[in-house]
């Protein structure tokens, strides 16, 4: 079982951004700050060890931390950026979130980290309704697994998930934790939200 300082966390702002007019989503403003900044608030907290995968922008998002690209052309989605993890960096627990989820749980790593048992492979967390399969915590040994699955061509995360030993962590209790903004028309509303708290 991983303690959250034996773990590595990676934000995924790797992908296309289509449904977002194609702007890279980690650097599009929420009062005031970028998506990539909300999320670096809350896990800078919980964890020393944050990277960034993004495939376009590298230097801009330097200035946030360390930053790996994909290995795998075409944007593979989320399942590139793991991968690219895992081949970047040296750790046996590698967390991923998402860099449209502006307002993840504050005890997000202690509580994923406290799920795992020696035999977990992934551990995802659950919203009480939906898994939230980008909010994952895995072990490097499912790498094999992955490399094999993306060279299927199989794009689909949870089918990935299905092949290893995945457990949830209940996140019930901070259901609006992973409300993610893929559209300008979510972003605003979500905005005027956020304003007026």
């Amino acid at each position: 079982m991983p303690t959250p300082e034996q773990t590595h966390w990676v934000i995924l702002a790797g992908g296309q951004a289509s449904r977002m007019g194609g702007n890279d989503k980690g650097l599009i403003e929420l009062a005031g700050q970028p998506f990539i900044q909300h999320v670096i608030n809350t896990l800078a907290p919980q964890t020393s060890h944050i990277s960034i995968n993004a495939n376009r922008n590298q230097d801009l998002y330097r200035q946030y931390g360390d930053v790996f690209g994909d290995n795998i052309e075409n944007y593979p989605g989320p399942l590139g950026g793991m991968h690219a993890a895992l081949h970047h960096i040296d750790n046996d627990w590698i967390g991923f979130v998402p860099c449209d989820c502006p307002q993840l749980p504050a005890d997000l790593v202690v509580r994923m980290t406290a799920a795992c048992q020696p035999d977990t492979d992934i551990a995802v967390a659950h919203n009480g309704d939906y898994i939230q399969p980008v909010v994952t915590l895995l072990h490097r040994r499912i790498l094999p697994k992955l490399e094999t699955f993306l060279a299927n061509g199989d794009r689909k995360i949870i089918l990935l998930y299905r092949q290893c030993n995945m457990i949830t962590v209940d996140f019930s209790d901070q259901a609006d934790a992973f409300i993610n903004l893929n559209t300008p028309e979510e972003l605003s509303q979500f905005g005027v939200r956020h304003e007026s708290n």
